[in-house]
């Protein structure tokens, strides 16, 4: 089988005012022709560097690219938007891009086959079948301000296949779907591989995409680290130039091997293992057994009557002994009996919530449940056809647009989907122009600053321009920017999307310890079970 996507030794370094930081280091990769090939790694290791380029958005800073036989980095600018257009299918992590707001989602799924010719009724056809398989043939007359997120990026995907392109690019397809709708999602992307010879090169931190893959890579640090033919195939550990190997951590610590390793060859090959200790055994000498961690949360007993989006949905007041934050767990936003509809979609009715200080709560459901739609009436982002928002006792319906911009500006801070981070600005510098619009003083400014990044494992990256930033660092980023203001209430669109598990707890965790300390409200839409779990009240939408 011939190969569609060829790597071979590339680096791409981003510059920085320390020097340049490396987003790929020496990585090569083949993906073959008709294969189904997921890559997995933590946030930040390379994963959305390595589609740009072979994309040819971007160029190596070393290194070889070909695509379809063709040498990329080689190509101006117009060459590489026709071969784009000719060959491949790019699903961005950045879907809302793709979408324009004057189209229905019909007609954005047909866009690209009618710039290749086809006829009105085939682009329909089309569009009505892959909107189907994504469980969408019901909004496919809706328009982008009209869908979820979960829905607009489904259509995005449905856009990039439409037109049956020799190779997909998918970059974290599902990060704001659930766990049903994200396998469909990678379902249908693995049918369609099969039945038209698509070649699919899918990045992911959803281990959910392996289930469906022919192969699966992982990247860490800029590297391939290790790949594996079939989800629950045996793994290869791939050898670097020069003979260099990166083992899974799991395998050294079950081996108890730590900072050395001793290598043997013998009758069955090369066997590694921890040296023998010099001097008196300690207990850190001790083989290390697999390690395995654990969470333990308080968490409030929930309900939600008549479900999802629909009449009364509530949270409960807590059972539990959780003491609340310094304003001793008063209410500070309030939704009551709020309904919201656009034209003939009413994606809330009559919902009922309150938010207390000093608690995480998490608004769950399926994609298309009314959470982000939700989330904006609480921010005073959008008003409710009926019902009313209450915002530390002020009534919204009593204030125009200036006025919940400047209740936001005093009292809230918001993290949507979409994130906001000025992209020729440092991390570090949109999180200190936040604070400066909210009045704090530069010194206190800066200090936040660096706590907060700090906080969220940004230290490394705070100077580094937004736009250099991997999906899940940005996500990061703008999540520190809310928390350094210390609001009165942080309201967080599918804040753990675009993380790996790994972060995705280590921001949980730190959403729920600033909540109980600080008395701040954060309220959460999500479908990530590790921020579920981690939290105090759980409101659900969508059929019970």
């Amino acid at each position: 089988m011939s190969a569609v996507v060829e790597l071979r030794d590339v680096f791409r370094v981003h510059p920085s005012p320390e020097g340049g930081i490396a987003a790929l280091q020496g990585l090569t990769l083949t993906v073959r022709e008709g294969e189904a090939c997921v890559v997995l790694g933590p946030s930040g290791s390379g994963k959305s560097t390595l589609l740009r380029l072979v994309a040819g958005f971007d160029d190596p800073s070393a290194g070889q690219v070909r695509v379809a036989g063709v040498d990329v980095p080689a190509l101006d600018e117009g060459e590489r938007a026709r071969f784009r257009s000719r060959v491949l299918g790019y699903a961005d992590q950045h879907y809302w891009r793709a979408l324009a707001g004057e189209l229905t989602a019909r007609e954005l799924v047909g866009v690209q086959l009618g710039l290749a010719g086809a006829a009105r009724r085939e682009r329909k056809r089309r569009a009505d079948e892959l909107l189907e398989r994504v469980g969408l043939a019901a909004r496919a007359d809706a328009r982008p301000r009209e869908l979820s997120g979960g829905e607009q990026q489904r259509v995005a995907l449905c856009a990039a296949l439409a037109h049956g392109p020799r190779l997909l690019l998918a970059d974290e397809p599902t990060g704001e779907l659930d766990a049903a709708a994200a396998r469909d999602v990678f379902a249908l992307v693995a049918e369609l591989v099969r039945e038209r010879g698509t070649t699919a090169l899918v990045v992911s931190h959803d281990e959910t995409a392996a289930e469906h893959a022919d192969r699966i890579v992982h990247v860490r640090d800029g590297r391939v680290s290790d790949e594996q033919v079939r989800a629950g195939g045996a793994g290869a550990i791939v050898v670097g130039r020069g003979g260099w190997l990166r083992l899974p951590e799991e395998l050294l610590r079950g081996a108890g091997i730590r900072d050395r390793a001793a290598a043997t060859l013998g009758p069955a090959g090369l066997v590694l293992s921890a040296p023998a200790p010099v001097g008196p055994l300690s207990s850190d000498d001790a083989p290390a057994a697999p390690v395995e961690l654990r969470v333990a949360a308080t968490r409030a007993p929930h309900e939600a009557r008549n479900g999802a989006g629909r009449a009364g949905a509530s949270v409960a007041e807590s059972q539990s002994s959780t003491v609340a934050g310094a304003d001793g767990g008063r209410v500070v936003v309030e939704a009551r009996a709020v309904t919201r509809s656009y034209g003939e979609a009413t994606p809330l009715v009559d919902v009922t919530a309150r938010f207390r200080a000093g608690r995480l709560a998490v608004v769950t459901g399926p994609s298309g449940s009314g959470k982000t739609t939700l989330l904006h009436l609480l921010a005073g982002l959008d008003v409710p056809t009926a019902g009313e928002v209450v915002v530390d006792g002020i009534a919204l319906s009593g204030l125009d647009r200036a006025g919940r911009a400047e209740l936001r500006r005093t009292r809230l801070a918001f993290v949507g989907q979409t994130v906001t981070l000025v992209p020729f600005l440092g991390a570090a510098e949109n999180v200190e122009l936040a604070l400066a619009l909210r009045g704090v003083p530069h010194d206190e400014a800066s200090e936040r600053t660096a706590d907060v990044l700090a906080a969220v494992g940004l230290t490394e990256h705070a100077r580094r321009p937004v736009a250099e930033l991997s999906a899940g660092q940005r996500e990061r980023a703008a999540a520190a920017r809310a928390l350094a203001a210390r609001p009165l209430a942080v309201i967080a669109d599918e804040p753990t999307a675009r993380l790996d598990a790994p972060n995705a707890l280590a921001l949980g965790t730190l959403f729920a310890e600033l909540a109980r300390t600080t008395g701040t409200a954060l309220v959460c839409a999500t479908h990530d079970p590790l921020l579920i779990e981690l939290a105090d009240d759980v409101l659900s939408l969508g059929s019970p």
